[in-house]
């Protein structure tokens, strides 16, 4: 809790950090932080966010790096580029091993942080969602059910059309 990632900001340097990246503060953000990996499934948050985009108007942060051990890790974050097709609200940011702050600002502005994985150890990016009082949108798998208490903390899926509908429902209860 004391780490960079966690601790508390100022309202300026989450506004910093928003306003770096190009966000809208008037719009629901939507937040994936991980490395671009295919176990995180990148491109099926993508598929939510473009079925939620047709009822509510959100903006997608996927925010991440590379493992130096990942050979793949290129080609993923390829294709993620290539899927966004230039939409301006879907923001791909690579983001070096040492932004834990930039991380943290980045889940304190979002309205709703996804870990969609489709295999996860314990995903810390869960906890430190939880941590901030923000709802999850996490995978159904490994250490993600052991965090996120469905219907109460967040909701746990296993495909992108499931993710969308949580999402929906989410923003469309915001009080309760």
């Amino acid at each position: 809790p004391l780490s960079d990632k966690n601790r508390e900001l100022t309202m300026q340097e989450t506004a910093r950090v928003r306003d770096d990246c190009g966000l809208d503060p008037d719009r629901p953000l939507l937040v994936q932080i991980s490395r671009f990996d295919r176990f995180k499934d990148p491109l099926g948050v993508i598929k939510a966010y473009r079925l939620v985009r047709t009822a509510i108007p959100v903006q997608l942060v996927l925010a991440g790096g590379g493992a130096s051990d990942d050979p793949e890790g290129q080609a993923v974050l390829e294709e993620v580029l290539s899927s966004t097709d230039n939409d301006p609200d879907i923001h791909v940011l690579l983001l070096p091993p040492n932004a834990h702050r930039t991380i943290n600002a980045l889940q304190r502005l979002a309205d709703i942080i996804i870990q969609k994985s489709t295999r996860e150890g314990f995903g810390l990016t869960v906890t430190e969602g939880l941590w901030k009082g923000k709802p999850v949108i996490g995978g159904d798998t490994g250490g993600i059910r052991l965090q996120v208490i469905n219907h109460h903390t967040g909701f746990l899926v296993n495909t992108p059309e499931g993710a969308a509908h949580r999402i929906r429902y989410l923003l469309h209860h915001r009080d309760t």
